[in-house]
């Protein structure tokens, strides 16, 4: 496991920062908790008729073996899926 630097901003206020660019640009955001699925993604982006998934990681950090498979079964089935770090 990665060891967060004290520089290194906290997964959640990536997240915050991620949620209020995609807010302000127009897209319905979902913060996705608890779900059905382990390794779902952590936010879902709605605009224009399309779904967009989002993973969010800490600078450096990647995902786990399940989350990369999880944002694949998302790109297999047509949708963007993608991790962010900013």
């Amino acid at each position: 496991m990665l060891q967060r630097k004290k520089t290194d901003p906290l997964e959640s206020v990536i997240q915050s920062k991620i949620i209020k660019r995609y807010e302000n640009a127009g897209y319905i955001v979902v913060k996705i908790g608890l779900c059905n699925k382990g390794g779902f993604p952590d936010l879902m982006l709605l605009k224009d008729g399309k779904a967009s998934f989002v993973e969010v990681k800490r600078p450096g950090q990647k995902p786990r073996p399940l989350q990369e498979y999880r944002l694949k079964e998302l790109r297999d089935a047509g949708f963007d899926a993608f991790v962010l770090t900013e």
